[in-house]
């Protein structure tokens, strides 16, 4: 069950990908859900989704906690 909402939470980071903010609120949903070493995974498919979308290395900013 744990792992579907990693899935999820991927499917809808890469859909709402074309919007800072949106992209931003969604990412900080993700990290007060998934388990520790559900984040450190995210975190490597977030740092992929900003080098594809470089407007949304602001969010970047939400991992460092």
């Amino acid at each position: 069950m744990a792992r579907a909402m990693l899935e999820y939470t991927k499917t809808v980071l890469k859909k709402v990908s074309f919007d800072a903010n949106l992209f931003c609120r969604e990412v900080q949903k993700a990290l007060e859900r998934l388990l520790p070493y559900e984040i450190e995974e995210l975190k490597g498919f977030i740092h992929s989704l900003v080098q594809q979308n470089p407007e949304l290395n602001q969010c970047l900013i939400y991992l460092k906690t």
